[in-house]
C-alpha cells in the first residue's frame, strides 16, 4: 500500500482545504512530519485512518462524525476527507464526509446532513476515473479485503505507536495476549476453547442429569423395597453407579415377589371366614326383625283400641259437613250483597255530605238534573278560557320586548364606549409587539457571541491551573532527575567496589582439595578475606534496582511535564494574554445582556395574540352595535300591534268572569260541582238496588238451610268445614282404618308369629363376629394388593433404571473424550506440561516470529548488542508461552524487557513495531505496506543511538518504502530534508511541505 495524496477539508484543527502530496515526500524515503503541540500532526494520520475505515483511531474514536469537524470552519463549508492510494496494483480515491449540521436554506436553525462515502478506481486504459461505490458498508468491505487488515491492525502496523509497543515489552503476558490477540485475530482459538469448555460443562451436567435420575429411581426403588433395599453411597458422576443401582434392584424385585406369593395365600382364608360370618350375621338379622315386627304389631293393635272414641266422633262431623255443603253456595251468595250493600251506603253517605244543604235530602233523579244544567254552564266558557291564555301571552311578549330594549341600550352605550379608545389600543399593542421582535434578534446576535466567549473563559481558566500545575510538574522533574543521579552514582560506586572485592567472593567457594575457578589450583595456602564494607552481589543488584527505578520515575515527570507544557500552550493559544478576571467578566456581562433580551423577546408572543384577541372583538362590538339597531326599529311597531290586541281581550274576559276572579277560576267551580252533583246521583241509585239484592239473598239462604235438616242458617254455617278442615279430618279416618288393617295382618303372619315363640336375637354378638372378619379381610386384601403394586413399582423402575444406564453409556463416553480436549486447550490438563492455553500455543508462535524479525533490526539499531528472544517459561503462577527476553552481549546475559532503559526501550520497542508490520503483512496475503508513520519517542535518544535508529529507518527504502516520522524534536529538522510541516493560528492549522520537489 502506497500513498498518493491526501485532501482534507475543515477537518479537525484544519479550518480551510489543505493538501498533502506523500509522492513527493516519499521520493526522499524517510520524511518528517512536525509542528508545535496541537497544531494536528496527529490529525494528518486520523485523517488518513479515517478516510479508509470511517473512523479514527481507537483513543481518539468518539463515535459522532460530528467531533471530527473543526471549530475554525466556515459554517458554509463541509468537513471532507479525501485520499488517493495504490493497494494490490490499484489506483484508488476514497472520500469521505462525517455527518454534517448546516444552517437551513430557508429560515432560520440548522438541519442535519446523512455522512457520504465515495470510492473511484483509475482506469489507465481510458485515462480516467470510474465510480465504483457509494455505500459506507460496501467500501468498508472493499477496503479491508484489499489491505487485508482490520482498523486495529492498521493502526498498529501503518500508524506505529511506540508508546503502545513500550508497554508491550513490559507487559505480562496477558497484556500482550490481548494485543497480539487482536492483531491477529486469534479468535477463532479461544472460541475452540469456549465452545469445547460448553461442551465439556454440558455434557457434564447431561452425565450428572442422567446418575441424579438414576439415583433418584434408586431411592424410589428403596421406599417401595423397604429394608430390602440397599443404596450404593456413591455420588453423581462416580464410577460404578450403574452397576450398584442395578444389582440392588435386582435384590429388592425378588424380596417383593415372595411377599406377594404369602399374601395371596392370607387372603384366600381370610375371605372363607368372612363368608361364614356373613351367613351367621345374615340369619341372626332376620330373627331379630321378625320378633320386632311381632312386637311392634302387638303395641300399635292396642294404641288403636285407646282411639275408637275419637274416631267415631269425627266420622259424625264429617257427616254433618257432608250436608252443609248444600247450604255453602246460599250463605257465599248472603255474605257478598251484604258487603256491597255497605259499601254503596257508605259511599253515598260520603258523596251527600259534600253537597250544598239545598240539595242534601234530593233523590237521584234530582242530584242528576243539577248535575247538567251545571255542565251546560262550564261548555259555555271553553272560548273565554282561550282568550285568557292569548291574554297571558300578549302581557309576557310585551313585557320582554321592554327587556330587550334596556338590553340593547346598555349594548349600545358598552360598545360605543369601547370603540372610542380603539385607536389607542392599537397604537399600544403594535408598540410592544415590535419592541419584542427587536429583543428577540438581538438574542439571536448575542447568542452566536456567547459560545466563543465561554470557551475562551474556559481556557484562560485552564491555562492558570496548567501554569501552576507545570511549575510544580517541572520542580518534581528536576527532583527526579536529582535522585536518579544519586542513585546512578551510588550504583557505580557499589559496582566498583564489589569489583575491588570480587577475589574475597570467589575464595568464600574453596574448598581445600578441589580446584580454584580460576587458577585450577587444589591447595590454597592464603585465601583473600573480606574486609569490613565489602560490598556483595545482592546489595550491587539492589542498588541497580533502585537506579532503574529512580530513571523510570524521572523519565515519567519528564513526560508529565511535557504533557503539561503542551496542554498548558493550547489553552494559552486558544484563551490569549487576556487575563482571566477580565474574560469573566467580560462572559458576564454577554450573559446578562442575552438574559434581558431573552426575557423581553419572550414577550413577543403574547402580544401578537393580545393584538389579534383585541381586533376580534373589535368586529364583534360592531356587529353587536349593528344588530341592536335592527332590534330597535323592529320593536316599535310590535308594541302597538300587541297593546291593541290587549285591550280587546280585556274586554271580552270582564264579561265572562263574571264574580270570579278569573275564567280559569269559575271553570274550576264549575267542573267541581258537576263532578260532586255527578257522583251523588250515581251512590244514591247504587244504594237502592244493593239493599234490594241483600233482601232476596236472606230468603233463599233460610229456604237452603231447611231443605238440609238445619234448624237456622246459622246451625249451617257453623257445621260448615273449610278446606284445609276437611282434608285433616279425612287424614286422621284414613290413618285409622290403614293402621287396622296392616296390624291384623301383620299379627296373621306364620312365621313372624313362630320367631315371637323363639328366645331373642344375640344381634351384637353376630356383628362383632361378622365386623372382625371383614377387617381381617380387608387387611389380606390390602396387603397382597400392596404387594403386588410394589412388585409392579419396581419392574418398572427397574427397567426404566436399566434403560436409563444403556442410554447414558455412549454420553458419559463422550463427556470423558470431550473433558480430556478441553482440559488440553485450556492449560489446565496435565498432559499440557507448560499450562498454555490454544489461543496463548498459537500467539506464542506469531510472537516467536515477530521476535525474529524485529531482532534483525534491533542488532542494527543497537550495534550488534541486543536481540529480541522468545521464551515459554512460566512467570511466577502464571501460564507459558508469552514471555519475551532481550539477550545483551555485552554481559551474555538474558534478562527481561521491562529492564531496558527509556531509550532502549525506544529503540527495542521500534524493531518490535517493524517487525510486527512485517509479520502482519505476511498474515494478511503479502500486502506491501510502501507507506509507514512512526508517533513519537525520538526524544529519549542521544545522538549517536539516534544515528543508528535513522540509519535503520533509512535502509527501508530498500524494500521502497518510505517513512514518515511524526516527532516535534528539534534535532530532527537537520537531519531529515524531506519535511511536512504543520503550523497553527487563530484561523486554524495549516501544512507546508519542505525539501521536496
Amino acid at each position: 500500500m502506497r500513498l498518493h495524496r491526501l485532501d482534507i477539508t475543515a477537518f479537525g484543527p484544519f479550518g480551510g482545504s489543505q493538501s498533502v502530496d506523500f509522492d513527493e515526500l516519499s521520493a526522499a524515503g524517510l520524511f518528517l512530519l512536525h509542528g508545535p503541540t496541537g497544531a494536528g500532526k496527529t490529525s494528518v494520520l486520523d485523517a488518513v485512518c479515517y478516510a479508509l475505515y470511517g473512523s479514527v483511531p481507537g483513543a481518539r474514536q468518539t463515535g459522532q462524525g460530528l467531533s471530527l469537524r473543526s471549530d475554525h470552519a466556515d459554517a458554509a463549508t463541509r468537513t471532507e476527507v479525501r485520499l488517493e492510494l495504490t493497494v494490490a496494483g490499484r489506483r484508488l480515491e476514497i472520500t469521505r464526509q462525517p455527518p454534517w449540521e448546516r444552517p437551513k436554506k430557508r429560515g432560520s436553525g440548522t438541519t442535519l446532513d446523512k455522512a457520504q462515502s465515495w470510492l473511484r478506481e483509475y482506469d489507465a486504459t481510458a485515462g480516467a476515473w470510474k465510480d465504483l461505490s457509494r455505500s459506507h458498508q460496501e467500501i468498508g468491505e472493499e477496503i479491508t479485503q484489499l489491505l487485508g487488515m482490520s482498523r486495529e491492525q492498521f493502526c498498529q502496523v501503518v500508524l506505529l505507536p511506540q508508546g503502545d509497543f513500550a508497554r508491550f515489552l513490559r507487559a505480562d503476558a496477558e497484556a500482550r495476549g490481548r494485543l497480539l490477540g487482536r492483531l491477529f485475530d486469534t479468535r477463532r482459538f479461544a472460541e475452540v476453547e469456549k465452545s469445547l469448555a460448553e461442551r465439556r460443562r454440558a455434557t457434564e451436567a447431561q452425565v450428572r442429569e442422567g446418575d441424579a435420575a438414576l439415583l433418584a429411581d434408586a431411592h424410589r426403588m428403596q421406599q417401595e423395597a423397604g429394608d430390602a433395599m440397599e443404596l450404593p453411597e456413591l455420588a453423581p458422576g462416580e464410577p460404578g453407579l450403574a452397576d450398584a443401582v442395578l444389582a440392588a434392584a435386582a435384590v429388592a424385585r425378588s424380596a417383593a415377589r415372595e411377599r406377594l406369593t404369602l399374601a395371596h395365600l392370607r387372603l384366600t382364608a381370610t375371605e372363607s371366614a368372612h363368608a361364614a360370618a356373613d351367613r351367621a350375621l345374615a340369619d341372626v338379622r332376620e330373627l331379630a326383625r321378625l320378633q320386632s315386627r311381632f312386637a311392634q304389631a302387638r303395641e300399635r293393635a292396642a294404641l288403636l283400641q285407646e282411639r275408637a272414641g275419637a274416631h267415631q266422633e269425627a266420622q259424625a262431623r264429617m257427616e254433618r259437613g257432608r250436608k252443609a255443603e248444600m247450604v255453602a253456595p246460599a250463605l257465599e251468595l248472603r255474605e257478598a250483597a251484604d258487603a256491597e250493600h255497605r259499601a254503596a251506603a257508605t259511599a253515598e253517605a260520603r258523596a251527600r255530605a259534600a253537597l250544598p244543604e239545598t240539595l242534601a235530602d234530593a233523590g237521584p233523579t234530582g242530584l242528576a238534573t243539577a248535575a247538567r244544567r251545571a255542565a251546560e254552564e262550564l261548555g259555555g266558557l271553553e272560548s273565554a278560557r282561550r282568550a285568557e291564555q292569548r291574554l297571558a301571552d300578549v302581557v309576557a311578549e310585551r313585557v320582554g320586548l321592554d327587556r330587550q330594549e334596556r338590553t340593547d341600550e346598555d349594548v349600545l352605550r358598552e360598545t360605543g364606549n369601547w370603540l372610542a379608545g380603539w385607536d389607542a389600543t392599537r397604537a399600544g399593542l403594535q408598540t410592544r409587539v415590535e419592541s419584542a421582535q427587536e429583543a428577540a434578534t438581538r438574542a439571536e446576535q448575542l447568542a452566536v457571541q456567547r459560545e466563543p466567549a465561554r470557551r475562551r473563559l474556559g481556557a484562560a481558566r485552564m491555562r492558570d491551573q496548567l501554569a501552576s500545575d507545570t511549575d510544580a510538574a517541572r520542580e518534581r522533574t528536576l527532583a527526579s532527575e536529582q535522585r536518579a543521579l544519586d542513585a546512578r552514582a551510588h550504583w557505580l560506586d557499589l559496582k566498583e567496589q564489589r569489583l575491588t572485592g570480587i577475589a574475597a567472593e570467589l575464595a568464600a567457594g574453596l574448598t581445600d582439595g578441589e580446584p580454584c575457578a580460576v587458577c585450577g589450583a587444589t591447595e590454597h595456602p592464603a585465601p583473600a578475606r573480606r574486609i569490613a564494607g565489602h560490598v556483595d552481589r545482592e546489595a550491587e543488584e539492589r542498588a541497580l534496582a533502585a537506579h532503574q527505578q529512580a530513571d523510570e520515575r524521572r523519565a515519567e515527570d519528564e513526560r508529565r511535564l511535557g504533557v503539561a507544557r503542551e496542554a498548558l500552550a493550547a489553552a494559552t493559544a486558544e484563551a490569549g494574554d487576556t487575563a482571566t478576571a477580565e474574560l469573566a467578566a467580560e462572559a458576564d456581562a454577554l450573559e446578562q445582556e442575552y438574559a434581558r433580551a431573552r426575557r423581553d423577546a419572550s414577550a413577543l408572543h403574547a402580544a401578537h395574540e393580545e393584538l389579534r384577541r383585541a381586533e376580534q372583538e373589535r368586529e364583534r362590538r360592531l356587529a353587536d352595535r349593528q344588530q341592536a339597531e335592527v332590534r330597535a326599529a323592529a320593536r316599535l311597531a310590535r308594541r302597538d300591534t300587541l297593546d291593541r290586541e290587549r285591550a280587546t281581550l280585556e274586554q271580552e274576559l270582564a264579561k265572562a268572569r263574571g264574580t270570579a276572579g278569573s275564567v280559569a277560576a269559575r271553570t274550576a267551580q264549575l267542573e267541581r260541582q258537576v263532578a260532586l252533583l255527578t257522583d251523588a246521583a250515581d251512590t244514591a241509585r247504587a244504594a237502592e238496588d244493593t239493599a234490594q239484592r241483600l233482601k232476596d239473598a236472606d230468603a233463599r239462604l233460610a229456604d237452603a238451610a231447611y231443605r238440609a235438616g238445619f234448624e237456622t242458617p246459622q246451625a249451617a254455617a257453623a257445621a260448615l268445614l273449610d278446606d284445609a278442615a276437611h282434608r285433616e279430618l279425612q287424614r286422621r279416618l284414613d290413618a285409622w282404618h290403614s293402621d287396622e288393617s296392616a296390624v291384623r295382618a301383620v299379627l296373621a303372619e306364620s312365621d313372624t308369629a313362630a320367631a315371637a315363640q323363639l328366645p331373642p336375637a344375640d344381634l351384637a354378638t353376630a356383628e362383632r363376629d361378622a365386623s372382625s372378619a371383614a377387617q381381617r379381610l380387608r387387611d389380606a386384601a390390602s396387603a397382597r394388593d400392596g404387594a403386588a403394586r410394589c412388585c409392579a413399582e419396581l419392574d418398572r423402575l427397574s427397567a426404566r433404571a436399566a434403560d436409563g444406564v444403556r442410554r447414558l453409556a455412549p454420553l458419559r463416553e463422550e463427556y470423558d473424550r470431550v473433558a480430556r480436549l478441553a482440559a488440553l486447550t485450556a492449560g489446565t490438563s496435565a498432559d499440557n506440561e507448560r499450562k498454555m492455553r490454544l489461543e496463548s500455543y498459537v500467539l506464542a508462535a506469531r510472537l516467536e516470529q515477530v521476535a525474529a524479525a524485529a531482532t534483525v533490526r534491533l542488532r542494527q539499531m543497537s550495534s550488534g548488542r541486543y536481540t529480541l528472544v522468545h521464551s515459554d517459561d512460566r512467570t511466577g503462577r502464571g501460564r507459558s508461552g508469552l514471555g519475551l527476553h532481550v539477550v545483551d552481549a555485552w554481559t551474555g546475559r538474558e534478562r527481561d524487557t521491562a529492564t531496558l532503559s527509556g531509550g532502549e526501550t525506544f529503540f527495542a520497542s521500534l524493531a518490535l513495531a517493524l517487525g510486527l508490520a512485517d509479520v502482519v503483512t505476511d498474515e494478511a496475503g503479502g500486502v506491501r505496506l510502501d507507506t509507514l508513520f512512526i508517533d513519537e519517542g525520538f526524544g529519549s535518544l542521544d545522538d549517536q543511538t539516534l544515528d543508528e535508529v535513522l540509519d535503520v529507518l533509512d535502509s527501508l527504502r530498500e524494500r521502497e518504502r518510505s517513512v514518515g516520522i511524526v516527532s516535534h524534536v528539534a534535532d530532527l529538522r537537520r537531519r531529515i530534508h524531506a519535511q511536512l510541516e504543520v503550523v497553527k493560528g487563530r484561523s486554524g492549522s495549516a501544512v507546508r511541505q519542505r525539501g521536496v520537489g
